[in-house]
């Protein structure tokens, strides 16, 4: 087999994929449509622009995407590198400077001797080895290519993003800053919270949202499927838009992206009713985002109802949120653990296209594919993980789950099996135990593949 691979797709899962497989030696093709095809929601002709928030997850080495970010430190991701050089402030969490962040890993990639970074739309499935990496805006034709090869129609949901604000034009005499409230997170107040101090102001606020217009889909957001209609939009339940949770109840909110819990007001001797958290979104510290507040409203409505919230009365919108199609193919029918499809053994697929949700589980599926190409290409046997470490747990859900059920999925204890001996430990033990037992698997196995 020719010491070549191509990959389809400059995102998150693509850049990570060509990277790994060119430092093991293997000459790589990226191609990348932007900016020749544009996609509707990406603004840059930048590599690994992060679309939605600028946040990657929990650092915290309990936490599931703690410990995923730990497996790919060891794993020698580059993008992850590349994100703690571009880390904001954010407590716990790692966010990034969006801008620089894509910037630096378009550098690297465009400057490795072994990338070739093509701009241009690969329409169709090579026949050689590759690596499909195209993420849930994959063009029209290669959507249709697709299709064909895997003979089942794409399963497809909708993601929203959140609007971003100037942060002089947030009223800081009414908003205040403190960390987010998730117990065990060190800050000093790296969110600024603007409170709902009255239930009767939240309320108003829910029958606003609940009431907006929103914006009818555009065609690159529509299901590609034929005989599917726009009003037929299926959700992910992890990154549903602001209005969609209003109208799921009054306190749906104030217990989602708006709980007050660990947000004590340090002006007022009483906590929120509900509190909208901003996070920096830049390394300037002049842009911030809204925490959880995706949306599909439209831009004058998002002006008007957003104003709404206390300390944002004169917000300057420099990004508004958007809604847009998030295609992923029927992985746990066409793909085996190592990220190869089952009927190629020398055709990948990485990233979200495969139902691995969030920007680490596309990082980190793309890291593995890239090194199992590269295996692959040099007559080695491509690694399946240890189902104990957060990467192998999420290749083995997406390729094993029950595919009329099947849905993208994110790092999380839950898709680990499940622990022996744990007894009575509580939540944080038990997420302390996962973490110590995925490292002891990733030990071992590192030390079996040298």
């Amino acid at each position: 087999m020719q010491n070549n691979l191509i990959i389809i797709g400059g995102g998150l899962a693509g850049s990570e994929a060509a990277w790994q497989a060119a430092q093991r030696d293997i000459k790589v093709r990226l191609y990348e449509m932007r900016p020749v095809l544009a996609t509707g929601a990406h603004q840059t002709p930048n590599l690994a622009e992060l679309v939605c928030s600028n946040s990657l997850g929990s650092n915290l080495p309990d936490r599931a995407s703690g410990v995923l970010k730990a497996e790919l430190r060891r794993l020698g991701s580059l993008l992850l590198d590349v994100a703690e050089e571009t880390a904001l402030p954010a407590g716990a969490a790692l966010a990034v400077d969006r801008e620089r962040f894509a910037e630096i890993v378009t550098e690297r990639i465009s400057a490795h001797p072994n990338i070739e970074l093509i701009r241009a739309e690969m329409p169709d499935i090579p026949s050689g080895p590759a690596i499909i990496a195209s993420g849930p805006l994959t063009s029209a034709r290669l959507s249709q290519a697709l299709a064909q090869f895997s003979g089942e129609q794409h399963l497809y949901f909708y993601d929203a993003i959140a609007p971003i604000v100037e942060a002089g034009s947030i009223n800081m005499n009414i908003a205040y800053r403190a960390s987010r409230w998730d117990e065990g997170e060190q800050s000093d107040g790296d969110y600024i919270n603007c409170p709902f101090h009255l239930k009767s102001e939240y309320l108003a606020f829910v029958e606003a949202l609940r009431t907006a217009e929103r914006i009818e889909l555009r065609d690159f957001e529509k299901p590609l499927e034929s005989g599917v209609t726009a009003g037929h939009e299926t959700f992910f339940e992890g990154c549903l838009p602001v209005e969609i949770i209003a109208n799921r109840g009054e306190k749906a909110l104030a217990y989602g992206p708006m709980r007050p819990v660990g947000l004590n007001d340090p002006r007022v001797a009483r906590r929120p009713y509900a509190v909208v958290q901003l996070r920096q979104d830049n390394l300037a510290g002049n842009l911030y985002n809204l925490v959880g507040f995706q949306t599909n409203l439209t831009f004058p409505e998002q002006r008007r109802v957003l104003r709404l919230i206390p300390g944002l009365e004169q917000a300057e919108f420099v990004r508004y949120g958007q809604m847009h199609r998030n295609t992923f193919l029927a992985s746990p029918k066409i793909l085996l653990p190592t990220l190869q499809t089952r009927a190629r053994a020398d055709l990948f697929l990485a990233g979200q296209i495969t139902g691995v949700e969030g920007y680490m589980g596309n990082i980190a599926t793309g890291l593995l594919a890239g090194q199992n190409a590269a295996r692959l290409l040099r007559g080695e046997t491509p690694l399946e993980l240890p189902r104990e470490t957060m990467l192998g747990a999420l290749c083995h859900y997406v390729t094993h789950a029950d595919l009329k059920d099947f849905q993208p999925m994110k790092s999380n204890f839950g898709i680990l099996p499940a622990l022996e001996n744990a007894g009575k430990a509580g939540k944080r033990e038990r997420a302390a135990l996962y973490a110590e037992r995925a490292s002891s698997a990733l030990d071992e196995f590192m030390q079996k593949i040298r």
